[in-house]
């Protein structure tokens, strides 16, 4: 897909002032090495706004997820760059092996998350912070101990999303960050409802943007967002062992200070690929509107989608999304 295409998708996105970097644009960082060693050294790029106690908002995942960034690659982070720093999560709004503090223990020890501390924020209740400026809340209900951080780091593996089309940074601070019962129900189910899902495509990402903003305008300007291109399955990592077959290729990582650029940076990435690469993963974004997360977010006034890429595997040559991607080979396990 040109230049072109990619930016037509982006329609209906209000020109919103948002100062950053040179030119007005944000400043997105990329690596192609997809290793514990890409991952460090794409963090020094953003860790300034970080400081005092961290919080790392993660996907654990499921039982024996399949997807989630492998746990050396955090380990090697935590070791190295944060040291007193937590992972943090909440628990589910499904029933299932994370709905309950025990159950959510208990798939942290399956799946490795031992080697730092892991803060499911809604173990000891919630608390509400401020959305401002959106239209469906003045207030999301989060995991009470979000207030115990002086900044958090967003480590978000880029996939595909059964209801948000894709899962970046804003699907995971503005789900995971939501406590279990009554924040996730805020965002999916209409009160009074029978159906717990019904909330679905431009409304659903609106009201899980604005729980997005409320935690980006919590520790503004110390947080920051890593996102991992990798083993990117149609399924988000809630699916588990069940989560459709990753059939889009590896591409990198990006990091920015500024949410809706490393998003916008992450989905042009997919974008750019052959269409035989990206058509199924293109196929879930645009079928659950979930572009609409980029166009709120810009709206909210939450960052910016014009950015520069700059390549650290290069002497942080500027790039387009089409020259990262250039050279990237079919998806093969």
């Amino acid at each position: 897909m040109d230049k072109n295409t990619i930016t037509a998708k982006r329609a209906g996105q209000s020109d919103l002032p948002y100062e950053k970097g040179n030119e007005g644009k944000s400043l997105v960082y990329f690596t192609r090495d997809l290793s514990a060693e890409g991952l460090c050294r794409i963090f020094d790029r953003v860790a300034g706004p970080l400081k005092g106690r961290i919080a790392v908002k993660l996907h654990t995942g499921e039982p024996h997820g399949p997807n989630i960034i492998p746990r050396p690659w955090v380990r090697e982070l935590f070791e190295t760059r944060l040291p007193g720093g937590a992972i943090v999560e909440t628990n589910t709004y499904y029933d299932g092996d994370r709905y309950t503090t025990p159950q959510h223990r208990k798939t942290l020890s399956i799946n490795g998350w031992d080697f730092c501390p892991v803060d499911i924020m809604d173990e000891e209740g919630t608390v509400f912070l401020p959305v401002k400026g959106g239209k469906w809340f003045s207030e999301m209900s989060m995991g009470k101990s979000i207030q115990s951080y002086d900044s958090m780091l967003v480590l978000t593996h880029f996939k595909g999303h059964q209801v948000g089309g894709f899962g970046g940074a804003d699907k995971n601070i503005g789900i995971g960050c939501a406590d279990g019962r009554i924040g996730k129900a805020m965002i999916h189910t209409t009160p009074g409802s029978t159906d717990m899902w019904d909330i679905q495509k431009e409304e659903f990402m609106e009201r899980m943007t604005e729980s997005a903003k409320a935690v980006v305008d919590y520790f503004s300007p110390h947080i920051t967002f890593i996102n991992v291109l990798r083993n990117m399955s149609v399924s988000c990592d809630c699916e588990g062992t069940a989560a459709k077959p990753v059939v889009t290729p590896n591409i990198g990582i990006v990091a920015s200070d500024d949410i809706l650029a490393a998003d916008q940076a992450s989905v042009d990435l997919v974008y750019a690929l052959r269409e035989e690469d990206h058509h199924d993963l293109v196929h879930r974004i645009e079928s659950r509107r979930g572009l609409r997360q980029l166009s709120y977010m810009k709206e909210l006034s939450m960052g910016n989608d014009a950015y520069r890429l700059l390549d650290i595997d290069h002497d942080d040559r500027e790039i387009t999304p089409a020259e990262a991607v250039e050279g990237v080979k079919p998806f093969t396990l």
